[in-house]
């Protein structure tokens, strides 16, 4: 049985004589702090009385508390730590209106429980998730944009491409209805009408996928709005959430996906005034990014989670996502859990 240890001159009693004895095999080579009291054992004092601060030296209980001082911290830096494994997880780039809406909160939890993955979302524009994940900075792709998408995989960074849910747009503006577009179904006039009197408009102006089918529109009635960017139309560069709070702050017009308008909390006497236009369809997609191009993507991972999505659970955890009772996004993939179409 050990008994505790006690260093002479130290009123600190040692209960572990291992350490002890492993703090004494280290002091050989533990450097001692050097007090300017202490620079010298050997210099006296000098002549003519007095003492010079060189050579006083202090008491001998305080120099041996400095150098266990040392030493105990030697030892504690030589110690050999474990860290604990880290949990598995996987990077997702995909865009803000899954985090917006409240769908990613509601699908991950179910996932992670189920795998022990944890899945870590960067939540951008389209366009700059599926840039940053050419980069090789995501493991797997989810974004709204069915072109890019596919350019995506057939320049080699995507694996495959997966229909995983839709949901639509819709065009959202003030009680008082400046444009005069309320009730309409066709998207394209709509923004025409917008255009010709010049109501305010707020764009994302971000490359989203949302960005990208205003612009889509926008040239289907042969318009550019850019040549009146900073007048009746504004760009914020900015998320759906943002876009939205600038619309309603400035009672400009904007085109939405109705997922995000759903979730939105600040709707003032802002309402739908425009939607059913099959134009208006909005396709997600799930695609894992290529490990061929980027080695360190965890495939196998980043695969069971494309898995889990494109399977019952995760559609069927898709479909039960409302908010008063109005269902958010659709699911659509036609491939089945087995990891097949």
């Amino acid at each position: 049985m050990n008994r505790p240890v006690r260093a002479r001159g130290v009123g600190t009693t040692m209960r572990h004589a291992g350490l002890w004895a492993a703090i004494r095999r280290l002091a050989p080579t533990v450097p001692v702090p050097v007090l300017p009291w202490g620079m010298s054992s050997s210099r006296r004092r000098p002549s003519g009385g007095g003492s010079s601060p060189d050579s006083i030296r202090p008491p001998r209980r305080f120099r041996t508390v400095t150098r266990l001082a040392a030493l105990v911290t030697a030892a504690g830096l030589c110690a050999t730590v474990t860290p604990a494994p880290a949990a598995e997880f996987i990077v997702v780039q995909s865009t803000t209106s899954t985090r917006n809406s409240g769908l990613l909160d509601h699908l991950l939890p179910e996932f992670t429980a189920g795998s022990g993955i944890e899945v870590r979302v960067v939540a951008l524009g389209t366009g700059q998730a599926i840039r940053n994940a050419r980069n090789g900075d995501a493991d797997v792709l989810l974004v709204h944009a069915q072109s890019a998408e596919e350019a995506f995989v057939a320049d080699g960074f995507g694996v495959e491409r997966f229909d995983l849910m839709y949901n639509d747009f819709v065009i959202v503006g003030p009680a008082t209805d400046p444009a005069g577009v309320a009730g309409m179904n066709d998207a394209v006039s709509s923004l025409a009408a917008i255009a010709r009197t010049r109501a305010a408009f707020a764009s994302r102006g971000d490359d989203s996928g949302t960005h990208k089918k205003e612009i889509e529109l926008w040239g289907e009635a042969g318009l550019d709005p850019a040549s009146a960017s900073g007048g009746w139309y504004r760009e914020t560069g900015s998320g759906m959430g943002a876009t939205l709070n600038t619309a309603v702050g400035m009672s400009a017009y904007t085109l939405t996906d109705r997922a995000t308008w759903i979730a939105f909390g600040n709707k003032g006497d802002f309402t739908i005034h425009v939607e059913g236009d099959t134009r208006l369809f909005n396709q997600y997609g799930v695609i894992l990014v290529n490990p061929d191009k980027h080695p360190h993507v965890k495939a196998a991972a980043g695969q069971a989670f494309i898995d889990w999505m494109l399977g019952p659970e995760g559609q069927g955890a898709i479909a039960s996502f409302e908010i008063g009772g109005q269902p958010l996004f659709f699911p659509n993939t036609s491939r089945g859990a087995s990891g097949r179409p």
